[in-house]
């Protein structure tokens, strides 16, 4: 879990200005605050990290999600294609705002295939969200041209690679906006926490507004604005305290990052031991956040036998094709329809008929990819003792499967 286990002074004194101006609502309270703005300062610095004209900090990376759909006009009656292999709050996110999920195929980078994404457009996608899953970058050029072919805006969904760049330029900012996770397993953590970025001022002030049951900010940026709105909205604040622990990590990241790079490296090499072993492909090495090693066996049945050996010797890695968190033909409640409204929504049209089916089978060419994966979460800091263990390991399930 990268970000806590880099929690340092420049955390802790910024909790400590909230604490003393008492004051944990991001707005209002001008005389009591003192001038200290936290969120407000967490979206100004991560908008300048990122190269974005603006940045919305929100609750979560799922309400990140949300935000972006709602702002760029998604609802009922719409299709948004996203991936197969993502964590389940993105297509939560899109039944959420009332349109429906389309999953594409990933490739070896893990992330969106670029030629199935577009045999599934069609009349009703109105987005595309794109997911850097596990800290690399999708092929976000390819992904870019066809969705400007078709005139559909882009989410990125960044959640996982915080830090990571193409070309450059940072994940998140290649699409109308980019959304981004701080939860407490990320690369820089908030405890729970999320952000919008945009280069598009309308757009951020729409998700300033809905963001805080359509109030507007811009009259008065560390009030709630007047009474009159211009649409509904929700809650989905960022309180001083995390926007206080957003402003340490951030200072952190590149650090982080760096740091990740390291001990990646290391850790590959012990991995490259093992007999017919690939690696995902990157699309920018050098913009990889590397947070993860993921790496492929020949087969299923060789990768299970070297996670046995691996489990059996302290050094398990993530089998992801039984992983229920991220991996389509395990979201059982999505395959099976199941939700608490009465009616089936968002499965189901009113009148009862079934809405959308989804057919575990669909994504033949995922599945060859997933059945083979083998990831390991790469840590900020790896002491030589548990390096010494992993290559042990690696030792031992090479001559398993050799």
């Amino acid at each position: 879990m990268p970000g806590v286990e880099v929690f340092r002074d420049k955390e802790k004194q910024e909790i400590m200005d909230v604490l003393e101006t008492g004051v944990l609502f991001r707005y209002e309270f001008g005389e009591q605050r003192k001038g200290i703005y936290k969120v407000r300062t967490f979206e100004e610095n991560f908008a300048k990290y990122t190269g974005a004209g603006y940045a919305q900090a929100v609750t979560s990376g799922t309400v990140a999600l949300k935000v972006a759909l709602a702002v760029l006009g998604v609802g009922p009656g719409d299709e948004v294609i996203t991936q197969g292999f993502t964590f389940v709050a993105t297509w939560e996110a899109i039944f959420d705002i009332g349109a429906t999920p389309v999953f594409t195929e990933i490739d070896t980078t893990l992330n969106m295939d670029p030629v199935d994404l577009e045999k599934k457009i069609n009349d009703r996608t109105k987005a595309i969200i794109p997911v850097h899953m596990l800290g690399s970058g999708a092929r976000i050029d390819e992904i870019m041209a066809i969705a400007d072919k078709y005139n559909i805006p882009v989410i990125e969904d960044t959640a996982q690679a915080v830090g990571g760049r193409w070309r450059g330029r940072h994940l998140g900012t290649f699409g109308k906006c980019g959304t981004f996770s701080f939860d407490a397993v990320k690369t820089m953590t908030t405890g729970e926490g999320g952000m919008v970025i945009t280069d598009d001022e309308k757009i951020w002030r729409n998700m300033s507004e809905y963001h805080d049951h359509g109030h507007d900010h811009l009259p008065n940026p560390g009030g709630r604005g007047g009474e009159g709105r211009s649409f509904i909205g929700f809650n989905y604040r960022m309180m001083e305290l995390q926007g206080a622990i957003g402003i340490g990590q951030l200072a952190q990241l590149d650090y982080i990052v760096a740091s990740q790079k390291k001990n990646k490296a290391a850790m590959r090499d012990a991995v490259s031991k093992l007999p017919g072993v690939t690696f995902r492909t990157l699309v920018d090495e050098e913009g990889d956040s590397a947070t993860f090693l993921a790496f492929l066996l020949p087969s299923r049945d060789k990768a299970q036998a070297v996670i046995r050996v691996l489990q059996d010797n302290g050094a398990g890695a993530i089998f992801f094709a039984d992983n229920t968190w991220h991996y389509y033909p395990k979201w059982e409640h999505l395959l099976e329809g199941s939700t608490l409204c009465n009616s089936g929504w968002p499965f189901k049209y009113l009148d009862g008929r079934r809405k959308v089916v989804y057919d575990p089978e669909i994504l033949p060419n995922s599945a060859e990819i997933m059945n083979r994966l083998l990831v390991y979460q790469v840590p900020v800091r790896i002491s030589d003792e548990r390096l010494q263990q992993i290559n042990a390991a690696m030792d031992k399930a090479a001559s398993e499967i050799s």
